[in-house]
């Protein structure tokens, strides 16, 4: 091994070396150069030479291309040695067509051995160091170098239960990292640990196949606020298990937890993180609190979930326990999921595996930074596909979920999210896959990323709709800025354009070309929740700002797309005025089950709004065709909205809905469209499918309301 070098020299592309000699070093000069492959020493031809002020740049000629698997040493003009380091050679479209393995890696359990793969194809040595016990001495095994870029090793024992890292040995640096395909890691995730699949088995739970994603009323939660407080009545609080207890009531005698999120009539519940993530101890979870945006290993469950990390299965089984609960009460389960990006890029597996080769560089050399965490994952890359496309797949079958959401979506590479929606599609094709399409300056050209303004290369992917969040709620950046819902009449067109999913038939320009691509939302776990930015934007006034609050969520829940709210949406959730809270503690994050008790009318308001959109398709139409041709919008004053859906007697037992949003404080009124007289079965705080009133040919609705009329 050397541990100085004159020079350096990279392996740039496959047959293209480039060498820095430093002007202290002979000026920098040197006429030519060879390449020495074990006995066999060839002659470089120099086609570039480059001077800059502190060294010269040589690209140099070499007619093969050397043997990854081999060190090679590189000599100038007076026989000076340095080893040739691998270079940007990695980042090239021949080396990922050279090296793509599309076969398991990981670690391969059976009771008699357990079989090692490892893609490390910079690496000319590789090890498994492993032990038995977390206090065992160390052992280690060679690994062989296998086909495209693999190295390979099998250990000749029971190992269930044993710890393992990989050791590679890349430009003559040994790196240590854990398996990035493992399916358990140790306390705090310092080791890779073997499992026994058949011991990590819970009865799954098969639901009916739902129809389309635009019946979905998605309910967004962290697994550790909707259990924590203590007035939840659940004894694991903070843990999976938590989620499977059942009967659970808070003080006042209301259902918590399962129960409660099973009464509400939502069809899907996304959960913010559950794969392994930094920032929440294993042993005493109470000591920190973060969300889980930052990801360590994809393909385990996060320790501090569960009830004790250090079982070798515990957090799985109580995981999937958790996800069959939900099942029984027929909640189908989202997962968000980060591949993104990872906590740190420098300490990371990929990085110690293939130094270099997972992470995007921008044009200066230096990590692209779309994510603001310091990396963006190389998605593109044939291997880092390969990665998102394998975890997916394990996470889909293996633990029975429903669907995924994905975070900065526009991060990744449009290839890798259409065979994403492909893979996950063949496997179970009601899964609903959604995700932040937003534009992020990551270097990728714009027509390779997954973002809204490629909607149309994505047509089974829904998308966050921040148009719909602005226009009702106001501003997500400017705290003071209010929305349709909080009065602000101006933006009535950009309204009844969000009302119809954007598709195009408002006179707004078209975000999606399908109502199943727009995911209606006015809060989530980022930024303020919408009680919040009301109360800063009207302090104190608690009953209009609790009709607005039911307003804007009518909004979300009647109009054209698919539905989402935020936990605690449906009783006025509040952080306290913090408007990131991914580091707070649970009593800004957690679910107040008190609050819930205060505003119980804001729940049942929520609830009879789900019930309706349910009873009748009119609200889930499922083409931008049929939302053309059936939606008018209706003349009213100033400040209300009207929208009619007409003859859509083919969508249920109702042939014209008609709504009406009032963004003023009075009461306003207008005329019925002719006909048949209307019953209206939306007024005020009322909502259900029995009329209030009948034989309307003026509609009434209430200042900050919204009113249903039918006939």
């Amino acid at each position: 091994m050397m541990n100085t070098r004159p020079f350096n020299a990279y392996l740039d592309k496959l047959n293209e070396v480039t060498i820095l000699l430093p002007k202290h070093y002979y000026d920098g000069k040197s006429a030519f150069f060879y390449i020495e492959s074990g006995h066999d020493v060839t002659k470089m031809t120099i086609v570039e030479k480059q001077e800059f002020e502190m060294m010269v740049k040589y690209v140099c000629h070499i007619s093969e291309t050397p043997d990854f698997g081999s060190v090679h040493i590189i000599l100038d003009e007076r026989l000076m040695r340095t080893d040739l380091q691998m270079g940007s050679v990695i980042r090239t479209e021949e080396f990922d067509h050279l090296f793509y393995y599309d076969g398991e890696l990981g670690a391969m359990y059976s009771p008699e051995k357990t079989n090692f793969r490892v893609w490390a194809p910079t690496a000319t040595e590789a090890f498994v160091k492993f032990k038995e016990r977390s206090d065992s001495p160390l052992r280690y095994i060679t690994m062989k170098r296998g086909p495209r870029g693999t190295f390979e090793a099998t250990l000749p024992e029971q190992a269930e239960g044993y710890y393992y890292q990989y050791q590679v040995r890349i430009n003559n640096i040994w790196h240590e990292a854990v398996d990035p395909y493992a399916k358990m890691v140790s306390v705090h995730s310092e080791w890779a640990r073997i499992v026994d699949e058949n011991h990590m088995h819970v009865p799954q739970n098969k639901l009916p196949p739902f129809s389309s994603p635009i019946d979905a009323v998605i309910y967004e939660a962290s697994i550790r606020d909707l259990s924590v407080q203590p007035e939840s009545g659940i004894k694991q609080r903070g843990k999976y298990l938590g989620l499977t207890e059942e009967g659970t009531q808070s003080p006042d005698g209301q259902p918590t937890g399962l129960d409660y999120v099973a009464s509400l009539g939502v069809t899907h519940i996304e959960f913010l993180p559950f794969f392994d993530f930094f920032g929440v101890s294993d042993v005493d979870a109470s000591v920190n609190y973060n969300w889980g945006y930052n990801p360590l290993y994809f393909n385990v469950p996060e320790g501090s979930f569960s009830t004790n990390a250090a079982d070798l299965y515990a957090r799985t089984v109580e995981l999937k326990r958790m996800i069959e609960a939900l099942h029984k009460k027929e909640l189908r389960v989202i997962m968000d999921v980060v591949y993104n990006h990872v906590f740190i890029r420098e300490t990371s597996s990929f990085e110690r595996l293939v130094p270099g080769y997972y992470f995007r560089q921008g044009p200066d050399g230096m990590p692209s930074n779309g994510s603001g965490c310091g990396n963006d994952f190389a998605s593109e890359r044939k291997m880092a596909r390969k990665f998102i496309l394998d975890s997916l797949e394990y996470w889909l079958t293996a633990y029975n979920l429903d669907g995924f959401r994905f975070d900065l979506m526009g991060l990744i590479d449009m290839e890798t999210m259409q065979e994403a929606v492909k893979r996950v599609r063949a496997k179970k094709p009601d899964a609903v896959i959604l995700g932040e399409g937003w534009d992020l300056n990551t270097a990728l050209t714009a027509e390779k990323k997954a973002t809204i303004q490629n909607e149309q290369q994505l047509p089974g992917t829904a998308f966050f709709n921040d148009r719909f969040r602005d226009s009702i709620k106001g501003s997500t950046f400017q705290l003071f800025e209010p929305g349709f819902a909080f009065g602000n009449r101006q933006l009535m067109d950009h309204a009844f354009a969000a009302y119809t999913a954007n598709v195009g038939c408002a006179g707004i320009d078209r975000l999606f070309h399908s109502p199943a691509q727009s995911v209606n939302y006015v809060e989530c776990h980022d930024n303020y929740t919408l009680w919040d930015k009301l109360e800063a934007c009207f302090p104190g006034d608690t009953l209009q700002n609790k009709r607005k609050h039911r307003l804007a969520t009518a909004f979300v829940l009647l109009s054209q797309g698919i539905p989402f709210l935020h936990a605690g949406q449906e009783f006025c959730r509040t952080k306290h005025g913090v408007e990131n809270s991914y580091t707070s503690s649970d009593i800004i994050n957690q679910i107040d089950w008190r609050r819930r008790g205060e505003y119980i009318d804001q729940v049942e308001y929520v609830k009879g709004l789900i019930k309706l959109r349910k009873s009748h398709g009119a609200w889930r139409m499922r083409t931008e065709e049929e939302i053309c041709h059936h939606i008018v919008r209706w003349p009213s004053n100033v400040d209300t909205l009207s929208i009619w859906l007409k003859d859509v007697g083919l969508y249920g037992a109702w042939h014209d809905i008609l709504l009406s949003f009032n963004t003023g404080a009075s009461i306003s009124s207008f005329i019925l469209p002719e006909g048949d007289p209307w019953d209206q079965i939306v007024s005020g705080s009322i909502v259900g499918t029995t009329p209030v009133a009948k034989g309307l040919v003026t509609g009434y609705i209430d200042g900050f309301s919204c009113a249903v009329f039918v006939r």
